[in-house]
């Protein structure tokens, strides 16, 4: 029986804690056993927090018998991607540069989840301080994708994505940039959701783009990821309502260049089965999307470049070259060019607010490629480039608009179905999702 509990939603999980059936203690000791057998322990988690974990779910089952319980996940076990800091555990965030790091104290959403009863399993692994949306890390560990072993499982927040996929944790806490959430969800079957800028505190999270880093969780389903959002925020969580009617925008262009065919089978499929009199899909296309997308490549290595420059300069030979190479090319812009380009993202992003304003939301294929194959990644750079870049296009439109955005499975493995809403709608957006996977099921 406790077996079945790895596969649960967490939601379910925590029903199962408030109904009795479900003992925090046996669930937190079920999840350390399976993580310790698991043959990719080593490549999921740098660090499984047993001890912490043990004493929270003690806690939490006290409450559970006096039921004082503290929300609706109290006593649910979670994973953190190895950015959010940890007191007195390692936070390395995937990094040879910053080994040996211990905080003294937790992240602020560590606080937050720690204060609704969630139980510390321990932290993953990720791609060198989440500069890659591919999840190779040949400096610490990779891991690997639940629908092909000898392929990547998508990052940064890769680690995060395989505590779930492979029945590890109920939820991984993962941080998203131009991508990070969205691509390792899409391509292991799980619902990542990609907050907007500013939503959750950043407090104690290791930094790569000040401006672009957000904070979201890689789950099960939208019931999941409404719950773990609200108690990110320190927020009351109140049960969404499933849309009755949707108005979405399909966005063509540039979404759809270089896409595999199993991608855009899945995503037009998905639309397919969706669309009908509640939901109405139009296509359409923003013409100036490829001008922003163009500005990515100043605005994410110069801000990357100023938070990590002094150091790589003196330690560059610890990260992995390619993923170096990303951020020394932020050295070739001026301060002025990196200004220059904010003015017009800014004014694109009020042109696209104008131009979506009819629309609940805008749809489109989240990854335009599948997981690439570790080896070949290794073996060959400018495979690894065209990989990064393509497997990022589509989530990194979301963070240049500054919207938020969610990820759904497909029937098809590895292919994902994002949804964007417009900036701190996170709320609304998850209740588009619900109806969008409630009618896709």
């Amino acid at each position: 029986m406790t077996q079945l509990w790895l596969k649960m939603t967490a939601c379910d999980l925590g029903r199962g804690i408030d109904n009795g059936s479900i003992s925090p203690l046996a669930l937190v000791k079920t999840y350390i056993n399976a993580i310790k057998k698991h043959p990719l322990q080593n490549e999921i988690y740098t660090n499984v927090s047993s001890l912490r974990a043990l004493k929270e779910a003690e806690q939490a089952e006290v409450r559970a018998k006096n039921n004082t319980r503290l929300s609706m996940l109290d006593g649910v076990p979670i994973s953190w991607k190895d950015l959010f800091d940890s007191k007195d555990i390692n936070t390395e965030a995937g990094t040879l540069l910053l080994s040996g790091r211990v905080p003294q104290s937790d992240a602020v959403v560590l606080q937050h989840a720690t204060k609704a009863g969630l139980v510390c399993l321990g932290k993953t692994h990720m791609s060198e301080l989440a500069f890659s949306g591919l999840g190779l890390n040949p400096m610490t560990k990779t891991t690997p994708c639940i629908n092909n072993l000898d392929a990547v499982s998508g990052g940064s927040s890769s680690g995060a994505a395989g505590s779930v996929a492979f029945n590890l944790a109920s939820i991984g806490i993962g941080s998203d940039t131009g991508g990070s959430v969205r691509v390792p969800a899409a391509w292991n079957d799980l619902v990542g959701l990609k907050t907007t800028s500013g939503d959750i505190s950043l407090e104690g999270v290791v930094p790569l783009c000040p401006k672009f880093d957000t904070i979201g969780p890689l789950c099960r389903n939208v019931e999941d990821a409404s719950v773990i959002y609200s108690i990110l925020k320190n927020k009351d969580y109140t049960p969404i309502k499933s849309r009755k009617s949707l108005q979405l925008m399909r966005l063509e262009g540039i979404t759809k260049e270089g896409i595999e065919n199993l991608p855009l089978m899945a995503f037009n499929d998905a639309c397919a089965k969706i669309s009908g009199k509640d939901i109405k899909i139009t296509k359409d296309r923003f013409p100036i999307l490829e001008k922003l997308l163009s500005l990515s490549g100043i605005i994410y290595t110069f801000e990357a470049y100023q938070v990590w420059g002094k150091v790589l300069e003196k330690e560059g030979k610890k990260m992995y070259p390619e993923i170096l190479n990303r951020f020394m090319a932020g050295k070739n812009y001026s301060q002025n060019e990196y200004k220059d380009a904010w003015t017009i993202v800014n004014n694109i992003r009020a042109d696209w607010i104008n131009f979506t304003q009819e629309f609940d939301a805008v749809i489109l294929p989240t990854s335009p490629i599948l997981p690439p194959n570790k080896s070949k990644l290794l073996s060959n750079s400018s495979y690894y480039k065209r990989a990064n870049l393509l497997a990022l296009r589509n989530t990194r439109i979301g963070n240049m608009l500054g919207l938020c955005s969610i990820t759904l499975p497909t029937s098809q493995p590895s292919c994902g179905f994002t949804i964007m809403g417009a900036p701190f709608s996170e709320l609304n957006l998850l209740s588009i999702a619900a109806k969008i996977e409630s009618d896709m099921a």
